[in-house]
């Protein structure tokens, strides 16, 4: 597997327009704004994909998510990324994801633009090894108890706020 750090990434403006493109190691270092996108899956009891990233992840190691996702490659369509990101996340091929809402996520040194999908999924999963420690299916409930005792990636955390309010 290549190194993440070298993929090439889309630079954009504070209105989402590419500015110029340059590798991820490189966006991250710079805090440079970049795109990613973000799903959320359920499956047929309408539980949600919950998973542990990696300690080996560049941005929240170990920390917690409710959407599988990651960077927009340069070129790459929000609606490309997140087929490809959540295939590629759960090890699964097929999946159709719709999208719901973009925002941009700002923290003190990053700022990045959020592209939030939902899919269902109803068949098996196989995440990848590299990218998830652990993961389960888990309900509204369970997710509401979980973000108040586990470490949650902070993006993550708020598109998930923002998932909720839209009802």
């Amino acid at each position: 597997m290549s190194d993440p750090r070298d993929e090439l990434l889309d630079v954009v403006d504070e209105h989402d327009r590419v500015i110029g493109t340059a590798p991820r190691g490189e966006v991250y270092r710079r805090r440079l704004t970049h795109r990613c996108v973000m799903i959320l899956v359920r499956d047929t009891e309408g539980r949600i994909f919950v998973h542990r990233r990696s300690a080996d992840k560049l941005f929240a190691p170990g920390a917690h998510d409710v959407f599988v996702g990651g960077v927009v490659g340069a070129g790459e369509s929000y609606a490309e990324a997140a087929v490809r990101e959540a295939e590629e996340e759960l090890g699964v091929s097929g999946i159709s994801t719709e999208p719901l809402f973009r925002f941009l996520f700002e923290e003190p040194g990053y700022s990045w633009f959020c592209d939030v999908h939902q899919a269902r999924w109803t068949g098996p999963v196989a995440p990848q090894a590299e990218e998830i420690d652990w993961h389960g299916w888990l309900t509204d409930a369970e997710v509401a108890d979980r973000l108040t005792h586990w470490e949650f990636v902070p993006d993550g955390r708020e598109a998930y706020r923002r998932y909720l309010a839209r009802g």
